[in-house]
């Protein structure tokens, strides 16, 4: 009887360990890679930025625009590795209340800015809402950005460090929008799950 219990019970923790490493393996998968860095295909393009593809990613230079999801999202979690110059003016905008006319005041501008005259809403900030909590120069070297949107919540990490916990409720739904304003500025890697 013993035995039987004992066998028993390390089947069902075999089987829990099973439970977790498949639960592990499907929690990753969420992720759908939105821009792989071999195209633009199933986003817009919106203003004149030269965007490209080169050597794995997705790259602008000249101009001033947006690549955008023609898709809308509520609650979410994006991630995506850029690399940008030292110059460069960038950012990921979130729930864009209009595709075709994207800035501050219509969605929220998570910072790609270095060198942004106003330091207060530099590279990590949501601009207007939240300051960064910390400085990180991102110029010369690939970075990867993490945004998590989820009801009034949002977060911001750069290279794992955490720069924005903050609630607000201004915008609600809308496209993501991947900017280009000055410098040389790359995507790669661009990954989102829905919440």
């Amino acid at each position: 009887m013993t035995r039987t219990l004992a066998l028993t019970v390390m089947l069902v923790l075999l089987g829990f360990a099973g439970f977790q490493s498949s639960y592990v393996t499907l929690g990753q998968s969420d992720f759908k890679t939105i821009l792989d860095g071999t195209s633009l295909k199933g986003w817009d393009v919106v203003g004149n930025a030269n965007w490209s593809v080169a050597d794995g990613a997705v790259q602008a230079s000249m101009g001033t625009g947006f690549l955008v999801t023609p898709q809308s999202y509520t609650d979410f979690q994006i991630t995506a590795d850029f690399w940008v110059t030292d110059d460069a003016n960038s950012g990921v905008f979130i729930r864009c209340s209009d595709p075709k006319t994207i800035n501050a005041m219509n969605a929220y501008e998570v910072n790609i800015f270095d060198k942004r005259p106003d330091q207060a809403y530099r590279t990590g900030a949501i601009v207007d809402v939240a300051k960064p909590a910390s400085i990180v120069n991102t110029g010369g070297k690939w970075n990867t950005i993490d945004i998590t949107a989820r009801g009034p919540r949002m977060t911001v990490l750069i290279n794992g460090q955490k720069m924005v916990d903050v609630q607000d409720n201004k915008h609600a739904r809308g496209p993501i929008a991947l900017q280009y304003g000055a410098g040389t500025v790359k995507f790669k890697n661009v990954r989102l799950k829905t919440l």
